[in-house]
């Protein structure tokens, strides 16, 4: 990127992740968070929790202002869009807790991006993936994340995160924004395995434990 629009880039990105991350702070003092579950999960795993495209907003609210203790058993790395625009939501990650990005999504250099993702499973990394994404249908669960964790051997958690008040987006996931005094709970799933036998059963069971 030429030096004369890396400033305006860096500008638009540092300085609306913090004012976004400044509005996550404001808004968490009057959000509580109920989260059930936490107890299927070891200390000594890394994971790969999936929620649905929708609940990125609600869960955004129980990150803050960092990760949950039933997510910072391990260090993070996400996939994140490449697209430029998207720069204020890898700096809102950061501040969240996510110490890696593996630029590629479905259609945008998506396969070698997963792969990339799985040396850091390997690893010993945990990864948040929204198997609906980045485009739809909603609530339609991609075969990605279960090619990911096949080939890691790392166990999907799901999670289902609502919220007691909430609006909801005319975006094509129909995206639940928290409101002030709602509160948001989040359901911890119990890990599945995928392997290559119970492939197509795992497919079934994570599309239920999503909701």
């Amino acid at each position: 990127m030429p030096l004369i629009l890396r400033i305006p880039f860096l500008i638009y990105g540092y300085g609306l992740g913090f004012l976004w991350f400044g509005w996550l702070l404001v808004l968490r003092l009057s959000v509580a968070v109920r989260v059930t579950g936490a107890q299927n999960l070891s200390a000594d795993s890394n994971y790969i929790f999936c929620l649905w495209h929708e609940s990125g907003p609600l869960s955004l609210q129980v990150w803050t202002p960092r990760f949950p203790a039933y997510l910072r058993h391990r260090p993070h790395a996400w996939m994140q869009h490449p697209s430029w625009y998207t720069k204020p939501v890898a700096v809102v990650l950061n501040l969240l807790g996510v110490q890696r990005f593996v630029l590629g999504s479905t259609g945008h250099g998506g396969r070698e991006a997963a792969d990339e993702l799985v040396s850091y499973l390997n690893d010993g990394y945990s990864t948040l993936i929204a198997p609906d994404g980045p485009s739809g249908p909603a609530r339609t669960l991609k075969k990605g994340v279960l090619h990911m964790a096949l080939q890691s051997g790392v166990p999907i958690v799901p999670l289902r995160v609502e919220a007691s008040r909430c609006l909801r987006s005319r975006s094509w996931d129909r995206k639940k924004q928290p409101l002030p005094f709602s509160t948001i709970h989040v359901r911890v799933g119990s890990p599945i395995v995928v392997t290559t036998s119970t492939f197509e059963a795992t497919f079934e069971a994570l599309t239920l434990a999503l909701g």
